[in-house]
């Protein structure tokens, strides 16, 4: 494909912007090559600066759950966005997407907007120890719960595939307040969270982990770690900005009945446009400014745009069978790459849950971030290469997710793959 474009794009870039980019995995460093510029999409399909057309596996990183450009979304924003961008104001839409949350995820009796899944599990962080009047945050190797300082302790996919350990600008002082421990481990969990000397205040994870690569709980991990924080007064916080609304209609808790005090949520509850949200038990919920003494504000929170984005998403997730067909297209695209890896004789373990998977390029069964780190990074970037060369669009890092949507057809997925047999072969030699 000429891509001169987009290479002329980021040359501009790099001299206006860290990196070129504004989020790091962007930059495909890890899978050497340079991105494309992508300047329209549509339904599966995204079209970048040079006229290139691709097949989108990625969705945004999850929250096009019905495809690009969707009418009912699309109309939403426009009819919204006649009538002002931002009131910083209440307005109705925030109403009815709250009401539609609340009916949706089991652990979420009252929810506040906010404009990122960052700024959601800060707040949720920052609400668990006003609640408990605790300081120390436990979390999971290989999990991401966004760049605020206290999380960027062994986290996920953008510092694993960078292979920075942790990052410049965290004073000790915030670190010391973070413990990080296996996931999928339950002997150091127990461990960890019955520690008397321990001053715990909350437990926050990826009920099932996307950012060191699709890694799914093991059978009793969330139901003990539930039964662990019940026990001690210990606030369990969910981040599913990722699962959230993905997994299933009430994301990973609903999925696992595993309920937690706190959810963090964010993708596809903006329909695509930037949002976050988090939400809980309403004792919980009911120390937040104004009610409460523990402060949270944002000027675009609830932003009309967002909200009616979401609205029209959601609405159509709460159609019955919708996750069901999803999951099926998923899991037989995954059994049909694991049947075109052992014809080629390349060794990959494919871990798949609903429409989320990730083919990690090792002979190992990846169940934490120490397995996860044993994929084979240049062997990714290669085959990585490849299929974009092919018109398929993946995740520009090995520790990231392949998303399905609505949008994609039987044929779509027929040709993910065609082009990973060709991929493969290729590779192969």
């Amino acid at each position: 494909m000429d891509t001169a474009k987009s290479t002329q794009l980021f040359s501009r870039a790099k001299q206006l912007m860290p990196g070129g980019v504004n989020s790091p995995v962007r930059a495909c460093r890890s899978v050497g090559c340079d991105p494309v510029f992508i300047e329209e999409a549509n339904g599966a399909t995204v079209v970048d600066a040079d006229g290139n057309r691709y097949l989108d596996f990625v969705c945004s990183w999850g929250p096009m759950i019905l495809g690009h450009s969707h009418p009912d979304v699309v109309a939403a924003i426009q009819q919204a966005a006649t009538l002002g961008t931002s009131y910083g104001a209440p307005t109705s839409a925030e109403l009815i997407l709250a009401e539609m949350v609340v009916e949706a995820v089991p652990g979420i009796d009252c929810v506040r907007f906010v404009s990122s899944g960052t700024e959601a599990t800060m707040s949720a962080v920052r609400l668990a120890r006003g609640f408990t009047g605790r300081n120390v945050v436990v979390k999971f190797d290989g999990c991401y719960h966004g760049h605020a300082d206290s999380f960027l302790v062994k986290a996920g996919s953008g510092l694993m595939t960078l292979s920075i350990p942790g990052s410049p600008g965290v004073p000790d002082d915030i670190v010391k307040n973070t413990i990080s421990i296996g996931y999928n481990d339950l002997a150091t969990m127990e461990k960890t969270l019955t520690d008397p000397a321990l001053n715990i205040a909350c437990v926050i994870v990826e009920p099932v982990a996307g950012n060191m690569g699709c890694v799914i709980p093991a059978p009793g991990f969330l139901e003990r770690l539930r039964e662990l924080t019940a026990q001690r007064g210990i606030v369990l916080i969910f981040d599913e900005v990722i699962s959230g609304f993905r997994l299933s209609l009430g994301g990973a808790q609903s999925y696992f009945g595993v309920t937690p005090d706190i959810t963090c949520l964010g993708k596809i509850i903006g329909g695509g446009l930037p949002v976050g949200a988090y939400g809980g038990r309403a004792d919980i919920m009911a120390m937040i400014a104004p009610d409460g003494p523990v402060y949270q504000a944002g000027t675009l929170s609830g932003n009309p745009l967002a909200m009616q984005a979401g609205i029209a998403t959601i609405r159509r997730l709460f159609e019955p069978g919708f996750y069901d067909g999803l999951s099926e297209a998923a899991t037989g695209c995954a059994e049909a790459l694991r049947e075109v890896a052992r014809r080629a004789g390349i060794a990959v373990r494919i871990n798949q849950i609903g429409s989320m998977m990730t083919m990690f390029f090792t002979d190992q069964p990846v169940t934490d971030f120490t397995s996860a780190m044993t994929a084979d990074t240049e062997r990714y970037g290669e085959y990585f290469r490849l299929m974009r060369s092919a018109g398929i669009y993946l995740a520009p890092s090995q520790f990231e997710l392949l998303f399905l949507s609505a949008a994609h057809r039987p044929e779509d997925v027929q040709k993910l793959v065609e082009m990973t047999e060709w991929s493969f072969k290729k590779m192969a030699k």
